[in-house]
């Protein structure tokens, strides 16, 4: 059984070792989240460590999926936009453990952000991903509209250029 969970900033801080494992999977099977391989727990800590202070000021939201009470995948949300932009969200970092890929959690977590992005007031999400990565086949199937394809945007993780294709979704706020 899954359970999606919006971490609190203690939450935060005591998740970061399973946070860490899914992170490192992702990054060293391939995926494109800003990370080069090879890609060790430590690297993961530190980015991790960051994201909890972001969640502490309330920059950012965070939610785990957990499976039998181990976390399996994660995604984010930008909450913290500049004054003109209160009504927008960036979506960040969905990932799921490659042994727990499948089983419904990405579409589970994508459920969860946008439901309190909406609650909070978001109108619009936007994200990006690696043009040709598992991911980006993803977001069309949960309502996302591609907006384009940026050429040489970022790197894969093991090198080479690749582009990034963005995508919106306009949002119901509660």
């Amino acid at each position: 059984m899954s359970t999606i969970r919006l971490l609190s900033a203690s939450e935060t801080s005591a998740a970061i070792p399973g946070l860490c494992e899914v992170l490192v999977d992702c990054v060293n099977s391939g995926a494109s989240v800003g990370f080069m391989q090879p890609y060790a727990p430590a690297d993961a800590e530190t980015y991790w460590r960051g994201v909890a202070e972001d969640v502490t000021d309330g920059a950012t939201l965070l939610f785990v999926a957990e499976l039998e009470g181990k976390i399996a995948g994660t995604v984010q949300i930008g909450a913290a936009q500049m004054p003109n932009q209160p009504h927008r969200g960036d979506l960040k970092k969905l990932l799921v453990l490659r042994s727990a890929r499948g089983r419904g959690l990405a579409r589970l977590l994508m459920a969860a952000a946008e439901h309190e992005a909406a609650k909070r007031g978001k109108t619009l999400l936007v994200l990006d991903t690696a043009t040709g990565s598992e991911a980006e086949a993803i977001y069309p199937r949960l309502g996302w509209r591609r907006v384009g394809v940026i050429p040489d945007y970022a790197m894969w993780p093991e090198g080479g250029l690749c582009d990034t294709t963005v995508f919106y979704k306009r949002i119901l706020a509660d």
